[in-house]
């Protein structure tokens, strides 16, 4: 055993995310083949709270096990092998990845290789691959040491809409000529803006807030921003998709409503308005799908080869990367006090757009990256 701190883990109750514990958990001891990441540090955007709101849907609570009734939000960061029982697994190597909102994570590799490293815990099992694979900073072509904090922030999410467009556009965009995005502020809306707008096949168009108007017309990635009581004022006869990233029922019905059949394709992403009513019953137009990203990684890969897709999405990314200077402001915080003002602050949509927080359990830089500079 080592001097090393104990460990910390988050959690919310399942049924009533507002109440929230941390709890205290010795270090964790391995047994043979298994690896022990410290984990420096991790983002937390509204995504997070989708992961939350599609929890036992799509399995995201499997991911960390907790106690019954209670479940530990993913989110994405990064961690250090601090121990390695895994023979392919060197101490030290430091990876991207899904982290639990804690201080330690033991994870059992079923593969392993410079490339990644896959956890093949029986718990993980039936979950969506890309979630469950550890990127070794070193053979990472995404990573770039001086940008972590982007990287954690917008990498995902960042993954999720390039899919979502492409999925989009792989339908010729279903004969439509606008792309609706509500929660327009949001970074996934943000990055699906601007593919849809960079790409020149179809209209990009925000619909957010009062609150955050400003904001977004100012960021150039959308090609007209409305405010959600403005809705109605769009043209009803022009073909329109309709992704939603807020999860508003309401809304979803007023879209729905406006365009009818004019409306090609409808699908849900996100949950930022995740306390609002949910109704989808008699929508006029297209029955709303939810999108799920990791299936359109399966299809690309397949079609374009791991070498292929990996291309582009780099090339995007970086495109996108270098967008997001103008705008993103990273905010880093360490120790419970600010996890838990990020989490309720988020969760009570609280925090402003152009703020990207970056949080860690433990208290402080210096402590987080195991005595190193940070």
């Amino acid at each position: 055993m080592t001097d090393r701190p104990a460990g910390v883990d988050f959690l919310v109750e399942k049924s009533d995310w507002i109440r929230h514990r941390f709890v205290d958990a010795p270090e964790p001891e391995l047994a043979p083949g298994q690896v022990l990441f410290r984990v420096d540090r991790f983002a937390f955007t509204a995504n997070n709270i989708s992961y939350a709101l599609a929890g036992d849907m799509l399995g995201y609570w499997r991911f960390f096990p907790a106690p019954v009734g209670w479940g530990r939000i993913p989110a994405m960061g990064f961690g250090d092998v601090v121990r390695s029982s895994h023979p392919d697994v060197a101490e030290g190597t430091r990876c991207f990845g899904f982290y639990p909102m804690s201080r330690y994570l033991v994870i059992e590799p079923s593969a392993a290789s410079p490339a990644g490293i896959m956890d093949g815990a029986s718990h993980r099992e039936g979950l969506a691959p890309a979630y469950n694979q550890y990127s070794p900073a070193a053979h990472d072509a995404l990573y770039e040491p001086d940008h972590e904090d982007a990287l954690m922030l917008l990498r995902g999410l960042f993954m999720t809409s390039f899919l979502a467009d492409d999925a989009i556009a792989d339908h010729d965009h279903y004969g439509a000529e606008s792309v609706l995005i509500s929660s327009a502020s949001s970074k996934t809306s943000i990055a699906l803006g601007f593919q849809v707008s960079r790409a020149g096949r179809a209209r990009a168009v925000g619909l957010t807030s009062p609150r955050n108007r400003a904001f977004v017309s100012k960021l150039g990635c959308y090609d007209q921003v409305l405010t959600y009581d403005e809705v109605l004022t769009l043209d009803a006869a022009l073909p329109s998709v309709y992704v939603d990233m807020a999860g508003s029922g309401p809304l979803r019905a007023a879209v729905h409503g406006h365009f009818g059949d004019q409306l090609r394709y409808s699908c849900s992403i996100g949950a930022t308005h995740w306390d609002a009513p949910r109704d989808d019953a008699a929508l006029p137009g297209p029955k709303p799908e939810f999108f799920f990203a990791p299936g359109q990684i399966q299809k690309r890969v397949a079609d374009w080869g791991p070498a292929g897709f990996q291309e582009r999405i780099g090339d995007a990314w970086s495109a996108f990367r270098a967008f997001s200077d103008g705008w993103l402001r990273v905010q880093r915080g360490y120790g419970r006090d600010a996890v838990e003002r990020v989490y309720l602050e988020t969760l009570e949509g609280r925090t402003r757009p152009e703020d990207g927080h970056v949080i860690s359990l433990w208290d402080s830089a210096e402590e987080a990256s195991g005595g190193a500079p940070a």
